[in-house]
Parts: C-alpha cells; sequence; structure tokens
C-alpha cells in the first residue's frame, strides 16, 4: 500500500464557512418561537441589528431558510429568525455584539476539542454521506494518515470535521483514492527529480 500526502484539491467540511459560522444559542433571543410575523419580515440582507439597548450588533449577511446569518465583523453565526423582534430601525436581538462573538468562539472552541478527541489511531474516518472512508492509521502533529481499502493517505488535521460519530472529510473513500492516484505521479517525480 503506497502511504501519499495530498494537500491540493481536498475538499473539505472544515473549511473556513463551518469554522466561522456556528448556530448561537436560542436562549437570551428576544423573541419566542411564536414571534409575529413582523419581526421576522424586518430582518432583511443588509439590515444592521442592534441589541435591546440600541448598540450595533452587526449586519445580515444572508438568509437561509428560517436562519439568519448575522455578521459581527469578526464571527458569523446563524440564529433563527424568531430571534430578532422588529425594531424602530430594524431588527433587534436580547443579545449584545460581544455576547454573540463570546458565544460563537465558545461553539467553535467545543467544536475543535471534539475534533481532536476522534482524531486518533483506530477511528474510523468517515464521509459527508455516513459513507466509510477508511481508519486512521496514525497521527503525527498537523497530519493524520487514513487507510482506505488502496491507499494510505496522509490528510492535515483541519481536513477534518467533528462528526457525530467520529471524524468526517468532505470526499468518499472513492474520491481520496481518486486524488491519491493523481497525486503519486507529482509524488514520484518530485522524489526522483531530487
Amino acid at each position: 500500500m503506497k502511504s501519499i500526502l495530498i494537500f491540493a484539491g481536498l475538499a473539505t467540511l472544515a473549511g473556513g464557512a463551518q469554522a466561522q459560522t456556528t448556530t448561537a444559542p436560542a436562549a437570551g433571543s428576544a423573541t419566542t418561537a411564536t414571534a409575529p410575523a413582523s419581526a421576522a419580515a424586518s430582518v432583511k440582507v443588509g439590515a444592521t441589528v442592534t441589541d435591546t439597548s440600541g448598540g450595533t450588533v452587526g449586519t445580515i449577511k444572508s438568509i437561509e431558510g428560517d436562519l439568519a446569518v448575522l455578521s459581527t465583523g469578526t464571527v458569523e453565526v446563524r440564529l433563527p429568525l424568531t430571534s430578532f423582534a422588529a425594531g424602530a430601525n430594524g431588527p433587534v436581538i436580547a443579545l449584545t455584539k460581544s455576547q454573540v462573538e463570546s458565544a460563537a468562539s465558545g461553539a467553535t472552541a467545543e467544536r475543535q476539542a471534539k475534533l481532536s478527541a476522534q482524531i486518533k489511531a483506530g477511528t474510523t474516518v468517515m464521509d459527508a454521506s455516513g459513507g466509510t472512508v477508511g481508519k486512521i492509521e496514525a497521527v503525527d502533529g498537523e497530519f493524520a494518515t487514513v487507510a482506505t481499502t488502496k491507499n494510505k493517505v496522509k490528510l492535515p488535521v483541519s481536513s477534518f470535521a467533528a462528526g457525530a460519530n467520529g471524524p468526517v472529510i468532505g470526499m468518499t473513500a472513492a474520491e481520496l483514492d481518486a486524488a491519491a492516484a493523481k497525486a503519486a505521479p507529482a509524488a514520484a517525480a518530485t522524489t526522483t527529480g531530487n
């Protein structure tokens, strides 16, 4: 079995969007699930969101179904539309900017701790659909070697996301093996060229 290091072309779940976007807790929200339609109607892309004291929290970056992506300029969080009340100047939430950022940082730290606990030798790696990709054979600092049925592939730890049943990557076993096959000639050329 070949051991190949892959960086380029690795589609992951643990990329920037997931690391920066989190769902903040509904606790402390300004309204309940029975919020009037007018509150949800005031939540529009580009709207400035304020807290109950009138302080600016951020702006609505996008609407995703019944969730609004709120950007504070530092973090982006998904909040249920029911978290917002209609204010005189736009949407209002019961959290300050620092409270939103603190909740997002806490969620990111919790997710990172869960992932760190999952990245260990012998753990089964899954794809986004729940299919088995392979097993982690070894962990070496910033890298984990995943053994598929055809290859041993060394992946950056940042390629993994914490899943309900273990670490997840954004590739199926077949896609990972295909990426390893593409990387093998480049790795051989680099080795023989030295």
